[in-house]
């Protein structure tokens, strides 16, 4: 069964059939979203559309966290002058152009997009909707009547040791604006003590501050072990899952879900663990750089080929995609691999794949899919018309691919994929070896005979015979490697190819 509908039916054993399910993902705005923020994503909006192909009503609701504090500049953002607002909540932070109210919601903007250009349709929403509009006023008295309990939970269960005096509350300091210096206790049941401290965090000063100040309609944050638990219970949410990381004993989930239990009478959603999205073998915070950005990597694919990269392993196996290796052609040919599986109505897990990888289900009718490598090829080869090298191939699909194959080669595609023709013999296939020589002679003495260059196959044909490739490559490309070496030559004008073989097999 597809991991998907696995875990669909698995939500279904435990809230049953009828719904609504409430599902829920988040993400902190701290810069631009990387590609494991986009995995979680998709996995929460696959196992909706799961859950919809069941008739299980869902809504499926994406937080941009908005609330938690600014600390630390990206070195995509250096030189922006940001450094006076670290601390801050993010929504209190300059967005670094116009085209946003704040820093937060610039980051949301960019992300948004990426989520519904992939093909999910969450309510998309800011913790600061929830957080002034007073809806975490009543799970924040909570969990300061409960600050004991909560102190308990994190010594026990993570080894975390909280002073005495410590509330979870993370204040807003009224006089320079930060959230991540202050420090808060006594609550009396309308206030709490505050104090800013010039020496709690290492990356900027508090002012020092001290005052009593309310901590409802806003005015301060939870801190996000017992915030995740609190917007269980205030949003009502059944299904949330996670990275591997926060679902380790004694971590983040552990943690919300004893204090979701014990401290707010909430049943625990249902958690879904998903492995790490690794680009080249490595896992990428959001302030390291642009290439491992879920952006950077939508862009360089079509939503479906995206959706395949993100939820066409089970959700517990490691991805790894690397924009500059193999990954993208590979994906391309489990895509043809998938269609064949579902055009011969196949009813296994390829074939459903298959389907959930296209967004609204618009699913195209069977054609010959061009392979994505020699589509590749052929972008670079001006004289080729793509048309009549993929005759039965679908249009749409092929323009697509080409137009995909372009974007690729220029930005990321490894040295074996890029092919230049030369207008002149190229120095290697200068010296190249007596065999090599007389198998090119060979070729040109078949090629001769014929008006026009003759077909793909029967260069191809012919070419077996000979078994020397590495010559053609040398001569045409100034590389031992290439394409499909009969097709390729069929391709080229006549007087070109025979010009070329009479130069190299001199």
């Amino acid at each position: 069964m597809f991991w998907a509908d696995r875990i669909a039916q698995e939500v279904m054993n435990r809230f049953g059939p009828k719904g609504p399910v409430v599902i829920r993902d988040e993400k902190t705005m701290s810069g631009f979203a990387h590609i494991g923020s986009m995995l979680s994503a998709a996995m929460h909006g696959i196992i909706g559309e799961a859950l919809a192909d069941r008739n299980v009503p869902n809504t499926y609701y994406f937080e941009f966290n908005d609330m938690d504090a600014f600390d630390g500049i990206p070195v995509y953002l250096a030189g922006k002058n940001l450094e006076p607002h670290l601390a801050k909540s993010l929504r209190d932070v300059p967005s670094p152009d116009e085209s946003a109210k704040n820093y937060a919601e610039y980051f949301a903007n960019d992300f948004r997009e990426v989520i519904k250009g992939t093909g999910f349709n969450p309510i998309f929403d800011f913790s600061s909707d929830w957080y002034l509009s007073g809806k975490m006023d009543g799970v924040i008295r909570e969990a300061l009547l409960g600050a004991d309990e909560i102190r308990r939970i994190y010594k026990e269960v993570s080894g975390g040791v909280r002073e005495g005096e410590w509330l979870p509350i993370l204040m807003k300091c009224p006089t320079c604006g930060k959230i991540a210096t202050t420090e808060a206790s006594d609550f009396d049941g309308e206030t709490v003590q505050v104090f800013c401290r010039p020496d709690k965090v290492k990356y900027t000063n508090g002012c020092g501050y001290k005052g009593r100040l309310s901590p409802f309609g806003g005015r301060g944050k939870l801190p996000w072990k017992v915030e995740w638990a609190a917007k269980w219970k205030a949003r009502g949410i059944e299904v949330e899952g996670g990275g591997k990381d926060h679902s380790t004993k004694g971590g983040a989930h552990e943690v919300a879900d004893h204090v979701s239990r014990e401290v707010f009478k909430y049943e625990t959603p249902f958690f879904v663990a998903h492995e790490f999205f690794l680009v080249g073998g490595k896992k990428i915070s959001s302030s390291k750089g642009l290439g491992s950005t879920a952006r950077s990597i939508f862009e360089l694919l079509p939503p479906k080929m995206f959706r395949l990269s993100l939820i066409g392993k089970d959700i517990t196996q490691q991805r790894n995609f690397d924009p500059e290796g193999d990954s993208i052609p590979v994906l391309y040919d489990q895509y043809d691999k998938l269609a064949e599986s579902y055009w011969s109505n196949a009813k296994d897990d390829y074939a459903r794949l298959f389907e959930m990888i296209h967004p609204e289900r618009k699913i195209p009718t069977r054609s010959v899919p061009p392979r994505f490598s020699q589509v590749a090829f052929m972008v670079q080869m001006p004289h080729m018309d793509l048309y009549k090298e993929f005759p039965n191939a679908d249009r749409a699909e092929l323009d697509e691919r080409a137009a995909y194959a372009k974007k690729w080669l220029e930005a990321y595609a490894p040295e074996k994929y890029v092919f230049k023709l030369q207008e002149t013999l190229p120095d290697v296939a200068k010296n190249l070896t007596d065999v090599q020589k007389k198998a090119l002679q060979e070729i040109l003495r078949y090629i001769v005979v014929f008006e026009t260059m003759p077909s793909g196959e029967d260069l191809h044909s012919k070419l077996h015979e000979l078994k020397e490739f590495k010559a053609i490559y040398l001569a045409f490309f100034g590389k031992d490697h290439g394409p499909k070496a009969g097709w390729f030559l069929s391709s080229l004008p006549k007087e070109f190819v025979v010009k070329r073989l009479e130069e190299a097999s001199k």
